[in-house]
């Protein structure tokens, strides 16, 4: 299992990566040019349970698969970042019962594309 993937992106990129998770497909291609940055992330329809969320380490490219109940959850956390206009993150991290991730995920950090903590 590897770190945490760490994962920074406009309010649009967010909303496009929601409506692909949403939709159970789509390849979104990053324009970071660190070395150690993702090159894109890849959105499939999978029979489940629930999402799984895991680095094709060869491709430098973050995978995202599941039922459509486990994506939905997930792309309303993401339309959720898009808009927190006062900052902050959001972890997506397994743990045993959890009730849309399977076993096997990564942690992820999705930065809110706002910065900082939240001033709530």
């Amino acid at each position: 299992m590897c770190d945490e993937v760490d994962l920074t992106a406009s309010a649009e990129e967010l909303n496009r990566l929601a409506d692909a998770v949403a939709e159970g497909e789509g390849l979104l291609s990053s324009t970071a040019s660190n070395s150690d940055a993702l090159t894109g992330v890849e959105v499939k329809k999978t029979p489940g349970p629930g999402v799984l969320i895991h680095l094709d380490s060869e491709r430098q490219i973050l995978v995202i698969s599941g039922d459509v109940a486990g994506r939905a959850v997930l792309a309303d956390n993401l339309r959720g970042m898009a808009s927190a206009e006062d900052g902050g993150h959001l972890h997506i991290d397994y743990h045993p019962g959890h009730f849309y991730l399977a076993e096997g995920s990564v942690p992820l950090v999705v930065n809110s594309p706002y910065g900082g903590m939240p001033t709530r």
